[in-house]
């Protein structure tokens, strides 16, 4: 099935039967949300064979946190304070110890939750988590090649034994104590709005990165500045096919080559004493 399939299948799917999850794990998704009251509905949708769905909304100012009540979702107010944290809040808040976690703009595709119901049938027997590709749409196209995909992500794993752990706020990675096994399936993931939603949202977290970066000591150079951006682009547009995926993967190429160049000048003003930011009045 197309991703496109997968996500109209996704919003009318239904509870798996009770007897069929009889002696499985119990299972709880975790989202985290702000203002997405355009894409959260489909993100519960493809949830649906879960045990419950916990929802941490930022204190959104649209209807976010209406639409996943309404939808049986059980939502947690909490002032965003990372990305990491706010993550590993919600998996805290779930009443089971296997977790499912997601961003409102992603969607659990039809092959993906066959895979993730197999394990399940099976007690996830012999790992404390599991990885799976997450397949990205970017203005009308699904990139299937260079930076973009497959770009394996760990997103189910049993919190005894992992979480989102570290310190780092962006660009946030879970890790478990144990086996981590590979799922088939994507993770269907709507990321960008529009161009310039991509734009804020990577300046954003290259000026996260570059703090993040400076206060552990690492450092820019002129070197970096200059080869650091074009290895970014000529990595993922032609060593890793890029360039298959037509004008799409030539356009988010150079918007991620932009996003290191933005990364790097930041860290380089740090260490020199200049500020990224407008100072606070």
């Amino acid at each position: 099935m197309t991703p496109t399939g997968t996500r109209t299948a996704a919003i009318n799917a239904s509870p798996a039967p009770a007897d069929a999850r009889h002696d499985a794990p119990a299972l709880s998704a975790c989202i985290i949300a702000f203002n997405e009251a355009d894409r959260i509905a489909d993100c519960i949708a493809s949830l649906a064979f879960c045990d419950e769905i916990v929802v941490v909304d930022s204190h959104s100012t649209d209807a976010t946190a209406q639409i996943a009540a309404d939808l049986g979702a059980r939502v947690i107010q909490r002032p965003f304070d990372g990305f990491r944290s706010q993550k590993q809040f919600a998996i805290e808040q779930a009443a089971h110890d296997w977790v499912l976690c997601l961003d409102a703009d992603e969607r659990v595709g039809d092959a993906l939750r066959t895979s993730i119901e197999a394990e399940r049938a099976r007690g996830f027997e012999g790992a404390a988590g599991y990885r799976f590709a997450r397949l990205s749409e970017y203005f009308g196209k699904f990139l299937r090649h260079g930076n973009a995909y497959p770009d394996r992500v760990l997103r189910l794993f049993d919190r005894r034994r992992g979480g989102w752990r570290g310190k780092r706020e962006v660009h946030e990675a879970a890790s478990v104590d144990g086996a981590v096994r590979t799922l088939t399936g994507d993770l269907i993931h709507y990321p960008y709005r529009s161009l310039q939603a991509q734009l804020q949202k990577t300046q954003r977290y290259a000026r996260m990165m570059a703090e993040h970066d400076f206060a552990r000591g690492k450092r820019a150079t002129l070197g970096k500045l200059v080869l650091s951006p074009a290895w970014r682009f000529w990595r993922g547009y032609l060593f890793r096919g890029g360039f298959l995926d037509g004008w799409h993967g030539l356009v988010y190429a150079y918007v991620r080559a932009n996003y290191v160049r933005q990364k790097t000048i930041m860290l380089w003003l740090l260490q020199n004493g200049r500020p990224i930011t407008d100072p606070s009045p």
